[in-house]
């Protein structure tokens, strides 16, 4: 049976197109391709180039050092179609892991695999205006580009096939197996720090005023050219376990990069990209046990260490004019500490089934520590550094598979399974100081009706307690909460003849924290011809409520330009939500419908896949309701809810040409994604809408994706040099910032730049630019009403300028 090629060829993309063609002169990479065991399907014999759903496969080793990303969200925003990750500033938390998407939904939205196994997810949740506001994800960032052989992104609903959290898709990373090969890199870059824009006079942060790391938010008066300075030191090492084709690959990766200052308003100095140190290693391997048995596995830890500046205090009953004269700048760092470790036994019994025993352990770590702080009502006796204490949570996944082809028409795959999950999620509280509020006496205060907080002598306010910048978590903040679900599946496929394919799977799915689920997903694959296929899907998902949508509590003060809100989150289940008339939060439930279009024409490859996603019972987080009669200490109180009805239309398309030219090389892409979200359905039961979840939260929402993003991709190879030339179009994004007004951020075309030149055998040095000509978002109004507190907002092509980059990369 001929194969219709699904893939398409780009350097700097990494997307990689063949035909199974005894013509084609690159005959070993084809043939490669046809044995790639994709996501998506439970067949061991289904390939890319034969599957009834859309799947992009990216070459993490070709697109790393053909290009100057560094971390795996960045690398995925400029290659998939339809995924989208945004750096972002003053959103605690989610400055120091990246909020990514798929299709426009949540990051949440979308299961990660690791050589085919369920990845656990971060322990934070997104708050504020961040991208992903009220969601949890998974953090892409803390497993090494190093370790990846591809990724797979299956872009389609699979909730009926690998449980929740796949109701946008699946990423499934498949880490390295070569062996006898020692490679690695290192790679510098710098960050323009010249902003492009026209910026107030006296504004902090503008070019020539920029901020002391030790002036505590104060400003220096002495020009910069280059910030955000990075390196990136990887190595990558495997070798072979006994003499049957068992192997241990190994990776190390250390990443350090420093803060970038962008302009921002008074109220906002240090606007820009948190410093990061990170520390990553990798292993995977497999090692045969008798003839018919196999033992695997594989795992990572990941520690980090970021610092990044919260909002402003600029003078009042938060700042001690003693500590820091004229207000000061804190700055809120975090400890993150991710480990994995999966292993199992796989074997194929006589009769050809294939069996797979494995367990899979995650737990992710979350600490902070407030810096350049202070508690105001200790005054002069504060100290400027708190921990404010953290959160973390654990996963583990037990898996029994089973899956046989049998000789049944052209063919048929039928498997099936069993998975125990096991959940746990904990709030840790920080050091008194860190959130008690002390009386005049410089005691805790715990009975406001005999102790008083000191009073600021400027403003004649009571003076709040806790650390400025991030308000430490209290001993009624402790959470240690946990949950287990059940899972059986049937997932079958059947080639019916030459030309049709059809596959079905059904899940069924229980919960020990809100019951039951059954879901069912229906794919197909015709070919009209040699070179053009139709396909096409329909299933219904759903998306257990995370633990810490669940859980989640905390104060915390909001600041804008009118000032600070002190803000009570309070979790589901509480006496606040209860009495607000929040239910108890429920799984979303989702179908999803695709159809697509295959071909390839001489040396044009194409695919176009139109897609529906409806999501009913999305849990989002509310605005903020007026809490002062609750005599809890607070303006404010949100919590999250089954809030809203979304329905999401969109297209994908990949075209991709290739073309030798004696000992020349020439491939083009043109990739894009079409996007459009609607809230059909605001859930606010008889609370005002508006503050429920109104315009503005609608709008965090939709801004998730924009409304469409283009590349077009040209490279080049010839012997000793290689060279990308990447144009991305960000279209058009509408948030409504604090005052109501609609801030637009008109469509924006990004460029980078890269030349690769192979020196020696072994060595390989490549330059080049991320977003070469320095381009930014519109910059807003004079206000400062924007989310963030800067001149933009983390929209997709992000807010930090021009990169410029080096790289020596070696193998041995």
């Amino acid at each position: 049976m001929k194969k219709i090629t699904l893939l398409l060829f780009s350097l700097q993309f990494g997307y990689i197109a063949a035909q199974d063609n005894p013509t084609q002169k690159d005959s070993t990479k084809a043939n490669e391709l046809q044995e790639i065991k994709i996501v998506g399907s439970r067949n061991t014999k289904r390939t890319v180039v034969n599957s009834a759903v859309p799947i992009d496969i990216i070459d993490v080793k070709t697109v790393t050092t053909q290009s100057g990303k560094l971390e795996i969200n960045e690398l995925l925003q400029y290659v998939a179609p339809s995924f989208n990750a945004n750096k972002q500033s003053g959103s605690d938390g989610s400055d120091h892991v990246d909020p990514a998407t798929l299709r426009g939904m949540g990051p949440d939205q979308t299961l990660v695999l690791i050589n085919g196994k369920r990845r656990h997810q971060s322990s934070l949740i997104n708050l504020f205006g961040t991208r992903g506001r009220g969601n949890t994800g998974t953090d892409l960032n803390a497993i090494p580009a190093s370790a990846i052989k591809r990724i797979e992104i299956l872009r389609d609903g699979a909730a009926a096939q690998y449980g929740s959290d796949a109701i946008a898709g699946v990423i499934n990373i498949v880490l390295n197996d070569n062996v006898n090969e020692l490679t690695g890199t290192v790679t510098y870059g710098v960050y323009d720090a010249n902003a492009d824009g026209d910026f107030l006079p006296g504004t902090p942060n503008t070019p020539g005023n920029f901020l002391d790391e030790n002036s505590n938010g104060n400003t220096l008066g002495e020009d910069r050219n280059f910030d955000g300075n990075s390196m990136k030191v990887a190595a990558n090492y495997g070798f072979k376990l006994g003499k049957k084709g068992g192997f241990a690959n190994f990776t190390t990766e250390y990443f350090s990069k420093d803060k970038t200052l962008r302009p921002g308003y008074d109220f906002r100095k240090g606007f820009g990209e948190a410093e990061i140190k990170s520390l990553n290693f990798m292993l995977n391997l497999e090692m045969p046990v008798t003839d018919r048995i196999k033992f695997y596995a594989f795992g990572g830890r990941n520690d980090r260490n970021t610092d990044a500046y919260a909002f402003t205090r600029n003078g009042g009953e938060r700042v001690v004019e003693a500590i820091y004269p004229g207000g000061f700048t804190p700055r809120i760092t975090s400890k993150i500490v991710d480990n994995s470790i999966a292993a199992g036994f796989k074997t194929e019994t006589a009769s050809g089934w294939k069996i797979d025993l494995s367990n899979a352990y995650g737990n992710n770590n979350f600490d902070y520590t407030i810096k350049g702080t202070l508690n105001a009502s200790l005054e002069e006796a504060s100290p400027t550094s708190f921990d404010a204490g953290g959160f973390s949570l654990s996963q583990n996944t037990t898996n029994l598979d089973f899956s046989k082809n049998f000789n049944v028409l052209n063919g048929l795959n039928f498997a099936f399974g069993a998975e125990y999950r096991l959940e746990r999620y904990k709030i840790a509280a920080g050091e008194v100081g860190s959130w008690a509020t002390y009386d005049t006496n410089g005691v805790p205060i715990t009975n406001p009706l005999t102790q008083t907080a000191p009073i600021d002598p400027i403003s004649g306010e009571p003076r709040p307690g806790g650390s400025q910048g991030f308000p430490g978590f209290s001993p009624r903040n402790v959470v240690d909460e946990g949950r287990d679900s059940q899972a059986i599946y049937v997932d079958t496929e059947l080639d019916v003849s030459d030309e049709f394919l059809i596959s079905a799977a059904l899940r069924y799915e229980n919960y020990s924290d809100f019951g039951n689920t059954l879901n069912l997903k229906y794919a197909y694959r015709y070919k009209l011809t040699d070179k053009i296929s139709v396909r096409g899907s329909w299933s219904t998902g759903f998306r257990a409520p995370s633990l810490a949508q669940i859980y989640f509590n905390t104060n915390f003060t909001n600041f804008n330009a009118s000032g600070a809100t002190e803000v009570l989150l309070a979790a589901n289940g509480s006496a606040v939500t209860e009495g607000f008339g929040i239910e108890k939060l429920k799984e979303e439930k989702s179908y999803n419908a695709s159809f697509g279009v295959t071909g390839r024409f001489g040396n044009v490859t194409a695919t176009v896949d139109g897609y529906l996603i409806n999501v009913k019972d999305r849990i989002v987080l509310t605005g903020y309701f007026d809490a002062t009669a609750l005599n809890l200490n607070v303006d404010a109180a949100q919590f999250f809810v089954n809030g809203v009805d979304t329905k999401t239309m969109g297209v994908d398309f990949i075209l991709g040409w290739k073309k030798d030219f004696g000992g020349s090389k020439l491939g083009a892409t043109f990739v894009g994604n079409v996007n459009n979200m609607k809230v059909t359905n605001v859930k606010n039961n008889g609370l005002d809408q508006e503050t429920f979840f109104g315009e503005r939260e609608i709008a965090f929402l939709r801004a998730s994706a924009p409304n469409s993003k283009l590349g077009f991709n040209v490279s080049y190879e010839r012997k000793w040099l290689d060279a990308g030339l990447n144009f991305t179009r960000f279209s058009e994004v509408v948030l409504v910032d604090y005052a109501g007004e609609d801030d637009v951020y008109t469509p924006k075309i990004v460029t980078d730049l890269t030349f690769g030149f192979k020196l020696t055998k072994n060595f390989k040095l490549s330059i080049g630019s991320n977003n070469l000509f320095n381009i930014y978002p519109d910059q807003q109004d004079e206000q400062g009403n924007t989310e963030a507190g800067g001149y933009w907002d983390a929209v997709q092509m992000g807010f930090s300028g021009a990169y410029y980059y080096s790289r020596l990369g070696f193998t041995f």
